[in-house]
Parts: structure tokens; sequence; C-alpha cells
């Protein structure tokens, strides 16, 4: 982040929504969520909040609706421990690193497989060809 103040009040809104959502909610909805990160603009009056949700699609979106629910009111949490003159809207954002990295994980080990795959092919191949097939310059007879 290029403004040292954004990040400050960045990482205090993450602690405080984190600690809140520790607390639990009285939404049914809401399932186990852990808040990655956090970004705020530089006139601090937006706050991006990304987070993952441990669970299915079902739980997933159970726990987008809980949060875009309790926005108002983690918005009033957070204004009353922040201490600054404006409170930064919130806005929820489901993060998908998480599931990127497993898909990543997984085209990883395709890879990997592919590769001992084609060792095995090239350990037991045989040249179609000569085993040399550049042509080689003849050696004149006359001398």
């Amino acid at each position: 982040m290029s403004n040292p103040r954004a990040g400050k009040v960045a990482e205090r809104i993450q602690q405080i929504i984190a600690r809140r959502l520790e607390k639990g909610l009285r939404d049914p909805r809401m399932g186990f969520v852990t808040i990655t990160d956090v970004r705020v603009t530089g006139d601090l009056q937006h706050a991006s909040v990304f987070y993952t949700v441990y669970g299915d699609e079902q739980e997933q979106t159970d726990t987008a609706a809980a949060l875009k629910a309790a926005t108002g009111m983690l918005r009033t949490e957070v204004g009353k421990q922040l201490g600054t003159r404006l409170t930064p809207s919130l806005e929820f954002i489901h993060d998908e690193l998480p599931e990127t990295a497993q898909h990543l994980n997984e085209l990883l080990d395709e890879a990997r497989r592919r590769d001992e795959e084609a060792h095995v092919l090239a350990a037991n191949a045989q040249y179609a060809g000569d085993a040399d097939p550049y042509v080689k310059p003849r050696e004149d007879e006359e001398e």
C-alpha cells in the first residue's frame, strides 16, 4: 500500500472484524469465516474485506448473505473501536485464493504425473532411424 495510514487502518479493521466474528453473530447462516485481507482506499472511505468460508457452496452462499445482513452492525463496531472521524463503508468479498491455489496444486500434480509417464516412455524408447541423424562430411578419398 502506498498510504501507510491506510495500511494501519486496514490492519486494525481486520482485527476488529475478526474478533467480532469470533464472538459469533446471531445469524444461523454464518459459517466458519476467516478474514484473509482488508484493503482500504487512500481516503479511508471504503474498506474491502476479503474472507474465506470453510464448507461447501451452500455454506459459502449462506455466509455471504449473513455477512451482507451484518454489514451495518459490523461497521458500527468498526466505527466505535477505530476512533477515526469517518467510518469506512464495508464491502465483503469472498476470497478465491484458496480455491485457486487448490486448482493450481491439482494442475501441478497432473503435470508431474505426465512428466513421470514421459520419463518411463523415454527410458524404453528406441530411435526411429539412425542414432545420430546428422550428415557427416565425407573424408576425401584422394589423400
